[in-house]
This record gives C-alpha cells, structure tokens and sequence, in this order.
C-alpha cells in the first residue's frame, strides 16, 4: 500500500469517520460518509438482509442520529479502487485536525521551549513549514491535545481562552503561545502553556472538570457540522493518539443459508404446502396428496426436502430473530443436520456437523461436557459500522446494539446517513455445544457459586470506581457477562483460539470467538455455544486448518486445557481477587497475558470477564472447574 491508503476493515474499524488518522506528514481526521467517493462503481452493495434489518429496528427511533431511513438501509463497502487506469482511483476525504501545531526545535533554540501556531499561519501551498520571527523557516507537528465530550463531539482546545482564563482583563490577548516542556517524559505535570504576556497554566490543569469549558457540540468530520441537539456537557481533554479518543460501533453477523441452492429455490416455491410439515413422511404425505408439489420436487428424496424445509425454518424472516441475530445463527449451527447449507465455492454458510466418534473417539473424560461438534467449511462474515463512541467503548453485551448503561452516546457517521459501511469477509471454523446437565451440575457447587460471588464482587467494585469518576453506568452493561455460563463459555473460547493457532498455524490475531448464550424466560441453564472462526477479504481464512482441527479435536482440547492449568505468572495469577483489584483488572479471575489474554482483534469483550480456574484447576482455589 502506499503511504495514504489504508485497509477497507480499517475504514470500518478504527478509522472510520469521526477518527484521527496520523499520515506521515499530516495528522488528519476523516470525513463522514457524505464525504467519501460513491460514484458509480466506487463501491458494491452487500446484500445481508438480516443485518439491515436490525439495523433499522434498533438505531431507528435513537433519535441520535446515526440512521435517518425509514426502510432498511443499504450496506455498501468504501469506495474500492479497482485499478483502472482509464478511472480516478476513488477517495475517502479527510481534513486537517487539530489545528494548533508545534514547532520544532533548531540548533540554537532553548530545547524546552517551543511555539505555538494555527494552521492558518503556516507557510502556503503546502503548509508544513512555520516561519518565525527570525526567519528561519521550522518544522510543525500537531499538538498532542484536543478536547471532546461524552456524545462524540470534537473540537481544537481553545489555547488563547484556557491560557488567559484566570488573566483578567487579558482575554483578548493575541501575544505569541508557547510550549514549555519540564522534563523528558512528556508528562502534563511537567508541561506548560504560556503566553508573552505572563499567563500560563499547566497541562494537568486542563484535567480538572470544567477547566475547558462548555461543549460546542461540533461535529466536524460532517462538513459545518454541529449536532442539532444543543449539548450540555463540559469539554474534557484527549490525547490525539489516545485509544480513547475513537471507539467504533461496529457488529457482525454470520451469513445464513436461505434461498441459495436449487432445491430450497423449489421448496420456497410451494412453502405453503410444505411449512407444516414436521418430518419426512409429511413430505410424502405432501407429494402424494398435491401433485404440484409432487412435480416440482421431482428427483429429490423426502429427506433431502425436509432437511432444507428445517434449514428454512431457522433462517427465515422471524421478529424475534430480527431482534436476536444470534438466536438464528446458534438454531440452525445446534440444529444436528448432518449438513447445513450447501458445499459449494458461492455459499454463504456449509457446516457439517461431527458424529461424535470422528472428534471424540476415545469417549474421553475431558469431552463429556461438549455435547456437538460442527465443522464450519465455509462462513461469510458481514462487519458494519454504525456509529462511534468517544471515552468509554461500545458495551461488552452479547447483543451488540444494546445502548442500556453506556455512559456515553454514539456519534453519527454523516449529517443524515441513509446507508452504513460494510465488508464482507470469508471463512472457516469449528462450532461446539456445551452439554447443558453438565452445565447445571457444575453451576449448583457451592465452590462455583462462591467463586462467581468473588468475580460479582469485583465487577462491584469496578462500577463504584466509574461511578467516583462520574460516569453515570448501570448495573445492566456487564450483568450478562456475569454468568457462569457465559464466564465459562469465554475462557474456554480464548484457550481454544491459543492452542488452535499453535496447532494449525493461523496468527491468533486472525482467529475470533463468537459466544452463543440463549437465555429465555423460565430457563434455568442456558443454551451454549462457541464459535471459533477465521475471516478475511481474501483466500486466507479458508486454508481449512480449522475445519482439520475438528478432527483431531480430542487432542487439541486436551492441550488446551492442559496449558491453563499452569501460568507463568503463577501463584500471582492463580490467586487474584477481583474484588481488590483496580481498573479492569476488577473484572477477572485467574486471567493475564501468559494464559487467557489474547489480541484484543479476537475477543468480543475486550479480554474482560475471563477465568481459567474456571476450565480446569490451577494453583490457586479448587473444586470450581467445569473440565476434570
């Protein structure tokens, strides 16, 4: 690539619109969706019909703008550039941001003291360049600092107006700003802004609530854009390259087998004779009393019918599935078909699910509480971004549109965004059910019971120290990541992904979990699956070493649970407290990067919520692990 292009993931990812992007000579922010190249043949629609309809259903009534349609929206990927030399290459704008610039320092300049200058006092055409006083022409760099609030807004610190605030009667001053740097280490105790004029102030003060003062509520990734909703907020600083500066809110869904073969093409066109049928003798029964049916069926077996009669079923056009795009997607992997859509190079979905001899034909000890086994030939991803967050990331839920206890709103991604970025990508993976007695029995010890009370304990004390810092979060943001089961089914996904990129050789960056947890009204034990999948725009993540793992899955369990049982950061990380720890530390057990911490590109919860005392038995308390 070359040095101002960037992947299409990242345009939905880290650097979608509303980002600050560091080019190398050049810190720029981009644009919204208004802004970014779609002419015709620019971009491709994807077609996801499950996904646009969530999309609709959950950011419709925001009123906050991130979607504007009434009907669903259409998903199209950033503008591609398809190498045709008779065609411009298709762009993403950007604007330069922040606007202050620091320059750098010349031989015969103090080392600690630096100026200060907009962006408009650099010199034309290519402004990289400041001359002073002197005339010595200086290297710039953008500020490190900028200043944004709670519901996304964006702005340059106002220099002159903090610097001055506490200089009556000098507010109007425009002497030269410079910046004095006390130490090596860049810290903002040790930093000054100061003005000719004898004001100054330190960085650190800029931390302190209100000191930056109202918010403007500016978007200016959306040309001339202010949120039409006036904002009550104080502005609070940001570190340009921070991480928290851009959170993306981004969910994904798996490809469903519909309409995709021939056979399910026939079946949907006679559905009203064949939708109440149970079995495949109702099939028979159907064929034999309607000859329509009869006619178009011809050739296939009454099996094979009812087979995709059943697939239809779990992928059909359900409220409750619109709300849930996970129930769908667990109902038709759990489903114990023997082969789930079709294995052909096109297909969105082809699973097969393992007779239990071929992954477990030892009958071992370690196996008993995995139920099935489905070996995912071919998967198609659909990621869309649909807004972003600033300060505190999007919820850790397993239903990634849930708003409830997020102490910050999501930013919109253009002024009236009628369509959403996507990528398509493709994969393979291993799909695995966890046996729900066995889930019951484990859950009921009071070892169990006692440890999920100390990681309860824990997430306690984490919300009380975001509520000290005046983040206004609700119990609901973690509570279903505080299950047993989900607790489990987590930790047994990141050892799975780390003895599964040894074993077959994917980078684990490469490898994602999805966790499946159906938890109905009157349901005592949950539903549980895990879905371990690779996806990537081209033919890498279906090289089918996963699918090969299903096979030898006995052993690969066996190794991966074998490496929890020890740390090398044990008996320190065997025998954590959640509940004395501080920050996010507050929201494990037996976890770090020796043992359960994976690329944070892989996990869905932000490597929280993890414990391997909770797989198998380590150094530190016994008696609490699902696997002997």
């Amino acid at each position: 690539m070359t040095e101002n292009q960037i992947r299409l993931s990242q345009l939905i990812g880290y650097y979608g619109p509303g980002a600050m992007l560091d080019l190398p000579d050049r810190s720029v922010l981009v644009m919204g969706l208004d802004d970014w190249d779609q002419r015709g043949g620019a971009f491709r629609l994807i077609e996801e019909p499950r996904l646009s309809r969530l999309l609709r259903l959950r950011l419709q009534d925001g009123n906050d703008g991130r979607l504007a349609t009434n009907g669903d929206p259409q998903l199209r990927t950033p503008p591609l550039d398809l190498r045709d030399p008779r065609r411009p290459s298709p762009k993403v704008r950007v604007k330069v941001f922040p606007h202050w610039f620091v320059c750098d320092v010349l031989p015969g300049d103090p080392p600690d003291r630096r100026r200060l200058v907009r962006f408009q006092q650099l010199e034309a055409p290519k402004r990289l360049d400041y001359r002073g006083d002197d005339g010595k022409r200086r290297r710039v760099s953008p500020i490190r600092f900028v200043c944004g609030c709670e519901d996304g807004h964006l702005q340059d610190v106002d220099w002159r107006r903090v610097v001055h605030q506490n200089a009556p009667g000098r507010e109007g001053c425009q002497e030269p700003l410079w910046l004095e740097d006390g130490g090596t280490t860049g810290d903002p105790r040790q930093t000054r802004v100061y003005c000719e004029c004898g004001a100054s102030l330190s960085l650190n003060d800029l931390f302190l609530p209100g000191r930056l003062g109202s918010c403007r509520a500016e978007w200016p990734w959306i040309d001339n854009g202010r949120d039409p909703n006036s904002c009550t907020h104080m502005l609070r600083l940001l570190t340009r390259s921070a991480t928290n500066t851009y959170f993306p809110q981004v969910t994904r869904i798996i490809s469903l087998p519909t309409a995709v073969d021939q056979l399910a093409e026939l079946v949907r066109s006679v559905w009203s004779s064949l939708q109440n049928c149970a079995s495949p003798e109702d099939v028979a029964l159907a064929r034999r009393f309607n000859p329509q049916v009869a006619a178009t069926l011809e050739g296939y077996s009454d099996a094979d019918v009812w087979s995709r009669i059943a697939t239809m079923r779990h992928s059909d056009d359900q409220e409750e599935q619109a709300e849930n795009p996970r129930l769908a997607e667990f109902s038709i992997l759990a489903s114990g078909q023997p082969v789930i859509g079709t294995p052909t190079p096109d297909a969105l979905l082809h699973a097969e699910t393992l007779a239990r001899p071929i992954w477990d034909p030892g009958n071992s000890p370690l196996l008993q509480g995995v139920s099935s086994l489905v070996a995912v030939h071919r998967l198609r991803e659909v990621a869309c971004l649909y807004g972003f967050t600033r300060f505190e990331p999007a919820p850790v839920v397993t239903d990634e549109f849930e708003d409830v206890g997020l102490a910050v709103r999501g930013a919109p991604l253009a002024r009236n965004p009628q369509w959403l970025p996507a990528v398509e990508q493709f994969g393979e993976g291993l799909f695995l059910t966890l046996d729900r007695d066995a889930l019951q029995n484990w859950r009921t010890r009071p070892q169990v019971q006692d440890r999920i009370g100390a990681l309860r304990s824990g997430a306690d004390q984490w919300l009380q120290q975001r509520r000290q810092r005046g983040e206004n979060i609700s119990d609901r943001a973690i509570s279903d990541q505080l299950r047993p089961e989900y607790l489990l089914a987590h930790s047994l996904a990141h050892a799975l992904i780390t003895e599964v990129a040894i074993d077959c050789g994917y980078p684990a960056s490469s490898i994602r979990e999805r966790i499946y947890i159906s938890q109905g009204p009157g349901v005592a034990v949950p539903p549980v699956g895990i879905l371990i999948y690779t996806a990537s725009a081209g033919n890498q993540g279906t090289l089918g070493g996963l699918v090969e793992v299903g096979r030898r899955f006995a052993q690969v369990m066996e190794s991966a649970l074998e490496r929890q049982r020890l740390c090398s950061g044990d008996p320190v990380c065997a025998d954590h407290d959640p509940a004395e720890a501080a920050d996010d530390r507050a929201l494990h057990g037996a976890a770090c990067h020796g043992c359960l911490v994976i690329a944070e590109t892989s996990c869905e919860a932000r490597n929280l919520f993890l414990d391997r005392a909770l797989l198998v038995d380590t150094v530190g308390p016994s008696g609490v692990a699902f696997f002997p």
